[in-house]
Formats: C-alpha cells, sequence, structure tokens
C-alpha cells in the first residue's frame, strides 16, 4: 500500500539568488552548492508559499515562557503522537486573555502561520489568535496524581524533616554532565568545602524516573550521607516531567535523609517539590542551604568572642571593684567578729528576760485563775446556793405569815362590817321581807293584789301568804 503524497506545494529546487547590481552570471556546470543562508531563505519561500492562508492547529501547551522583549514562546504538543512544534506570539498580537491562556497543560486553538527562523534554522508557528479548547490531558492527568499523593499524606506539611545545620556528606542526585552539580560544588567550596557525593541519573527522557530512583537509593543506603539534593536545570515541562513522575515522588517522600528539591528555576514547580523537605529556587540556593559559609560564621564568631571578652572584662572589673568595696566596708575581722558576739551577748540576754517576763506573769495569771476556779467549784457554789436557799425559805415564810395576819385581819373587820349591814341582822329584830313569787321585793302596798300568793321571808325561815287586803299608805 503505497503513502498518499502530499498536496503541499513544497518546492525545494535552489535558485541562485541574482542582486541588481551584479550582472546576471552564467549557471555554472554541475551541481549548485548553496551557502546556509540561501537554504534557508529558500526554504522559507516554500513554507510560506504553502500556507498562503492561516490555518488553525490545536494541541496542549508545553514550556511557555515570555521573554523580557514582550513576546511569548512555547511548545504546542500533540496528546495522541509523538508531535510538537515551536509557538511564538508577538507583543504586537499578544491580549492580557491570551497570555492568561498560555499556560502549561493548558489546550489551546492556535491561529496562525508556520514559518521558517533562518538564524536558528527552525521551524515555528507564529500565532496571532488563541483560543481555549480545554484541559491537556497531561495536565488533567498531572492534577489527578497530585491529588492521589496528597490524599495519602506525601505532601504533608508535618511530614518535613529539618535540613540539618553542619552536614557532614551532602548527596547530589543529577547529570555528571550537568551544570547542576558544578554548580553546586562551586557555592560549597565557596563558602568553606564540604563533600559532596554525586549519584549520577539521567534527568531528562524516558529512562530518567528509574535513573533518579535507583540514584536515591544508593544515596539513602550510606549512613555517611546526611542530605540529598535532586536536582537539574531549567526546561520546558516536558524536559522536567521526570520530576512529575509518580515513582520519583514516592522515591523522595520514603527517602531515609531530608531531600532538598531544586529541579528547573524558580516559576518552575514539580510534585517533586512538594513531597521533597524543602525546596530551593535554583541548585546554588540548595548549596546554600545545606553548606554553613565559613567566613560568615567566622565573622559571626569573632563577633561573639569580642562581646565575650568585653563581657568577661566588665564582669572582672565590676567584681574587682565590689571587693574593693566590700574589704574597706570589713575592716579587721577580729573587730567584726567581737562586735557580731556583743550583739548575740545582748540578744540572748534580752531573749531570755523577755522569756522569763512572760512566764511569771502567766503564772501569776494562773494563780489567780486557781483561786477563782476554786472559789466556782461546783460543790462551793451548792453550798452558798443551799444557804441562800435557806434563808430566803426563812424569810419568805416568815413574810407570808405577817401577809396572812393582816388579810385575817382585814377579813374579820370586813365580815363584821358586811354582818353589821346584813338583811338578817334586821329580820332577827322581827322584821319580815315579802316577796313576789317572781321574786321581786315587795315596797309599796299598791304592787300587790288581793289574792296575790306572796311570799315573807323571816329570820327564820319563809312563809306563803295570800293577799286578802290591800291599804296603800296615805
Amino acid at each position: 500500500m503505497s503513502r498518499p503524497t502530499s498536496s503541499l506545494p513544497f518546492d525545494f529546487t535552489a535558485k541562485p539568488v541574482v542582486r541588481e547590481s551584479e550582472p546576471p552570471r552564467p549557471a555554472p556546470a554541475g551541481p549548485v552548492v548553496l551557502t546556509v543562508g540561501d537554504l534557508g531563505r529558500a526554504v522559507k519561500r516554500a513554507l510560506d508559499g504553502s500556507f498562503a492562508a492561516v490555518v488553525s492547529v490545536e494541541g496542549e501547551v508545553t514550556g511557555a515562557r515570555p521573554a523580557a522583549s514582550g513576546h511569548v514562546y512555547f511548545g504546542l504538543k500533540d496528546e495522541r503522537e509523538e508531535a510538537a512544534i515551536d509557538v511564538v506570539i508577538y507583543k504586537t498580537n499578544l491580549t492580557p486573555r491570551m497570555r492568561a491562556m498560555i499556560v502549561d497543560g493548558a489546550r489551546v486553538r492556535l491561529r496562525g502561520k508556520p514559518t521558517f527562523w533562518a538564524p536558528r534554522g527552525r521551524l515555528q508557528f507564529v500565532c496571532d489568535r488563541v483560543e481555549p479548547a480545554g484541559r491537556g490531558a497531561l495536565l488533567e492527568a498531572l492534577e489527578k496524581l497530585k491529588a492521589k499523593l496528597a490524599a495519602e499524606g506525601l505532601f504533608a506539611a508535618e511530614a518535613k524533616r529539618p535540613i540539618p545545620a553542619e552536614p557532614r556528606v551532602i548527596g547530589v542526585v543529577t547529570s555528571r554532565t550537568g551544570a547542576v552539580i558544578h554548580d553546586i560544588c562551586k557555592v560549597a567550596f565557596r563558602r568553606g568545602g564540604a563533600r559532596v557525593l554525586l549519584a549520577n541519573a539521567a534527568v531528562q527522557g524516558a529512562g530518567a524516573p528509574a535513573a533518579i530512583c535507583r540514584a536515591l537509593a544508593a544515596l539513602s543506603r550510606l549512613s555517611s550521607v546526611d542530605v540529598i539534593i535532586v536536582g537539574r536545570g531549567g526546561g520546558s515541562s516536558d524536559d522536567l516531567s521526570a520530576f512529575n513522575d509518580e515513582d520519583v515522588v514516592r522515591a523522595v517522600a520514603a527517602c531515609r535523609v531530608p531531600v532538598i528539591s531544586a529541579v528547573g528555576h524558580e516559576v518552575d514547580v514539580t510534585l517533586t517539590d512538594f513531597a521533597a523537605d524543602a525546596r530551593a529556587a535554583t541548585p546554588s540556593q540548595a548549596a546554600e542551604m545545606v553548606v554553613p559559609d565559613a567566613r560568615a560564621r567566622r565573622s559571626t564568631l569573632a563577633h561573639w568572642q569580642a562581646r565575650l571578652e568585653r563581657a568577661a572584662r566588665a564582669r572582672v572589673n565590676d567584681a574587682a571593684r565590689q571587693l574593693q568595696t566590700t574589704r574597706a566596708r570589713l575592716g579587721d575581722p577580729r573587730l567584726v567578729l567581737a562586735g557580731y558576739q556583743q550583739t548575740h551577748d545582748d540578744r540572748r540576754a534580752r531573749l531570755e528576760a523577755a522569756a522569763v517576763r512572760p512566764i511569771g506573769a502567766r503564772r501569776a495569771a494562773l494563780v489567780q485563775l486557781d483561786r477563782r476556779l476554786t472559789r466556782l467549784h461546783p460543790s462551793v457554789r451548792l453550798a452558798q446556793e443551799a444557804r441562800t436557799l435557806a434563808s430566803l425559805e426563812g424569810r419568805m415564810a416568815a413574810s407570808m405569815r405577817r401577809r396572812l395576819g393582816k388579810h385575817q385581819e382585814t377579813t374579820r373587820s370586813l365580815a363584821a362590817g358586811l354582818d353589821a349591814m346584813s338583811p338578817l341582822r334586821v329580820l332577827a329584830r322581827g322584821y319580815a321581807i315579802a316577796t313576789t313569787d317572781d321574786g321581786r321585793a315587795v315596797r309599796d302596798a299598791g304592787e300587790t293584789h288581793v289574792g296575790d300568793v306572796i311570799e315573807v321571808r323571816v329570820a327564820r325561815g319563809r312563809l306563803g301568804a295570800k293577799v286578802v287586803r290591800v291599804e296603800p299608805e296615805k
């Protein structure tokens, strides 16, 4: 089965360049030998002629990087096959919206024309319009892997280990032919020297993840290695893809010693950066993080030594002044001791006197309390109360007899007066008292009627009588 021929009229026939100031030269007999510039221009003319109209191309952005000139350079990758093309957007066509869409992993649709850039002999696509075409498959897979590893705790902040301040041996995982190991060694030697152990590994390509894992395992087995730097120089997202590999990320997280990730430049971020115990913007910065600066340490040591010496001298001078002052205040030790002994004797005498006086006072108070207690003894109090009770009983009996005698005399006097005024005395003299049947005394003859029954009280007894005559007093 024959392959279909391309419909694009590519014509790479060499045509000699004729300049207006030169007369036409006869064509040489034999094959035409072109200069590199002539070949580049011929390719560009053929390419421009084949793509007279703009075309649209769709793919995934890789290695996006803005230039100082304002242009944006990146690669456009086909996710279904191994195919890629360099793309440039000049700043005259670049808008803020287009700049925001050009990020690694984004899937975009570009409009423009392919062209050949002769100074570097490179085919590139000059874009003048960008439209979003969905999320790139590579970026989506990378985000899924990142979420999976984060859920497992490989990126947890509490799992990060501190970087040793003075490591004995610094392991480096990188390519021995790259600039990373040279930059690390240069910084290490400049800062005072350190022992650097290189584990050679490919940092780009299909076999890079396995090589990096082997290098990490080899360094982890060495007990002398205190910290490991995993690094490589900058590049596109495809160049850094080895450090987004799941096996590499797990190997970094499971490493025996702390790991510093120094992959790419400051703007480049890989999954290894999240799994490592620390991240450095560049390999040189990683070396500065683990290799202490001997010059700065010497300067700091000298500064603290000078401060320590000044402080020690000041302390010694202060102690000497205090000693001199104390010696002057102390004087002759014998006199000082004699004075203290005299003070001791005086205070002892005062203490004894102060102890004896309260004891005597308390003894006298105790005797007085004993006497009072004796007087207040229950038996004594009972005898006193018994005598008082007997005296009171006698006085009360005499008083009662006197009061009774007085009352008896009064009673006899009142009885005699009462007897003298008693109606019975009157009746005894022969008088009588007539009362009606309802008990009223009859004082007037008009109070009765003939035939009324009345009762007559005499001195000895009562008489029942009937009124037979009534004679009122005129």
